[in-house]
């Protein structure tokens, strides 16, 4: 049977409610994922749990495994996947601790290893990106949303940047202009790679701080870990409205 998965990010390296059930590592032609893999039951679903950055949050995004991730989530029947990503917020809308779920992404990373079709594993494949997040998906966490009444952002470009450092005034002003309302580290290749395995992928992007000269002043760890205390709480709650609404009709 396919199956669910969720990716927590920074500030969900756990997911509450949920019932587990075992843990398992996946070894991959790619390396080692970012942790065991944790089977469980949320809503009286089965689901699968990866923390992105590790359980104990020490993998830097830039260092993320992000081919083993997915690889690992594909090999064990994972064929619908809810990313949490927190961002910094660049346009007005784009409120600290407030949710978004972006439609598209333009990617600003380097040097990651970006796909599955490389050093002779196949032939050359040119995956279709038009649409770089499951449509199918993003509605059904929007139908989720209209039921809970948590007031998110229904479509956002994601700036995906290398990290591990925030960015500079300018380079948000930049971001802005090629038409980014969010910026985050981890949206690539993360969506790219959940393609090339025709795993259904969106994200819940959660809204950390504002963007670097967006806010008042300096940008400061208690701020962000006050905002993603109650994003993550909707993130969550988002979630769990969303999983049996998948369950009861997967994406095509």
């Amino acid at each position: 049977m396919d199956k669910i998965a969720i990716i927590g990010g920074t500030g969900m390296t756990s997911l509450r409610n949920l019932e587990i059930i075992r843990r398992e590592m996946v070894q991959t032609p790619f390396g080692e994922p970012s942790g065991p893999l944790t089977h469980g039951v949320l809503c009286d679903v089965e689901v699968v749990f990866l923390a992105r950055h590790g359980y104990g949050h020490t993998i830097p995004p830039h260092r993320v495994n992000y081919r083993a991730n997915i690889w690992a989530l594909h090999q064990v029947g994972v064929r619908t996947l809810i990313a949490v990503n927190a961002v910094g917020g660049i346009t007005d809308s784009m409120t600290p601790a407030r949710l978004v779920i972006p439609d598209q992404i333009i990617d600003y990373t380097w040097g990651r290893d970006n796909t599955f079709f490389e050093d002779g594993k196949s032939g050359v494949v040119h995956i279709d990106f038009t649409t770089p997040y499951c449509e199918q998906l993003r509605q059904v966490l929007l139908a989720a949303d209209a039921s809970v009444g948590l007031d998110l952002v229904p479509a956002a470009t994601y700036a995906a940047t290398q990290g591990p450092r925030l960015e500079s005034a300018a380079e948000i002003d930049r971001l802005e202009r090629d038409g980014c309302q969010v910026v985050g580290m981890t949206g690539m290749p993360e969506a790219a790679l959940a393609r090339e395995l025709e795993i259904c992928y969106a994200s819940i992007a959660v809204v950390a701080n504002w963007a670097a000269g967006r806010g008042e002043g300096a940008i400061t760890m208690e701020d962000i870990e006050q905002n993603l205390a109650e994003g993550m709480q909707n993130a969550r709650v988002l979630l769990e409205q969303a999983i049996p609404m998948l369950h009861a009709a997967p994406p095509a």
